[in-house]
């Protein structure tokens, strides 16, 4: 792999895992549009890089959340050991603790099952266009509701939501985001807790893949370019989601992600 396509990777997997529109689906759809073959075939060194990206993706967003992390878990923490805390504050960090527990559980299970669901170019566009919609619908509802009111039964349902995305083009942020919505949490509201939702399942999951990680030493410098690039842009693209939705919905986004899945489907008939 060059340098360039590990920048080039690292900068799509920091934008679109924050950015409703499926990192995972367009680290599938990159490299095949372009005809790369950047890791010949070993599944084993392409999933080290993936968990690489990853990697640099919470990096980024937990550096732009820091305040947050360190707001949820402090009272959280405070509330275990019976000291005086934000009531809210603590039952914001309970509930993103519970999101966990779905999501981890259908990520077993997908890995128990299947070791790639990156092959089937099609779905990944059907995925792409359908969930999109859903989301540009959720988003339209009207929505006031603070996160501190969620129960545990809606921190559940959010945690199914984020499980979706081990489909590729399916979006992580984006399921969680339209679940999120349709709970009538507020836009922004809604984004920031799917982002903090995010921080553990993608630590998690980079945690399982890491102990068949096996990185050469001539790959080490690709593998940082990747991982530096992502996590850059991972921190710009949750600044620039939030200030997006603060301004206006996600019709751009629904839009693009349309019309990606559709120019997909018409490269895979006239090909």
């Amino acid at each position: 792999m060059s340098l360039l396509h590990a920048l080039l990777l690292g900068i799509v997997q920091g934008i679109t895992e924050f950015l409703p529109v499926s990192s995972s689906g367009h680290l599938a759809l990159v490299p095949w549009l372009f005809g790369w073959d950047d890791f010949a075939g070993d599944p084993a060194l392409e999933n080290a890089f993936d968990v690489s990206l990853h990697l640099g993706t919470l990096v980024g967003a937990a550096a732009y959340l820091r305040d947050d992390i360190r707001r949820y878990g402090t009272a959280l923490l405070a509330s275990v050991a019976g000291r005086s805390h934000d009531a809210t504050d603590a039952r914001i960090g309970g509930i993103l603790l519970v999101t966990v527990l779905p999501a981890g559980l259908i990520g077993l299970l997908v890995l128990s099952s299947t070791t790639d669901l990156g092959d089937r170019t099609w779905l990944v566009a059907v995925s792409l266009i359908g969930f999109g919609l859903l989301l540009g619908a959720a988003d339209r509802r009207p929505g006031d509701r603070d996160p501190g009111s969620l129960r545990v039964r809606d921190a559940l349902l959010l945690g199914v939501a984020q499980g979706l995305a081990f489909q590729p083009g399916v979006s992580r942020s984006g399921a969680a985001l339209t679940a999120a919505r349709l709970l009538g949490i507020e836009r922004v509201a809604a984004a920031r807790l799917v982002f903090l939702m995010s921080l553990p399942v993608i630590a998690g999951a980079g945690l399982v893949s890491a102990f068949d990680v096996r990185v050469p030493s001539e790959w080490w410098s690709t593998f940082a370019v990747g991982t530096l690039a992502a996590a850059v842009s991972g921190w710009f693209a949750v600044h620039g989601m939030l200030r997006l939705l603060a301004r206006r919905g996600v019709g751009g986004i629904v839009a693009y992600r349309v019309l990606v899945g559709l120019a997909v489907l018409v490269v895979l008939v006239v090909r």
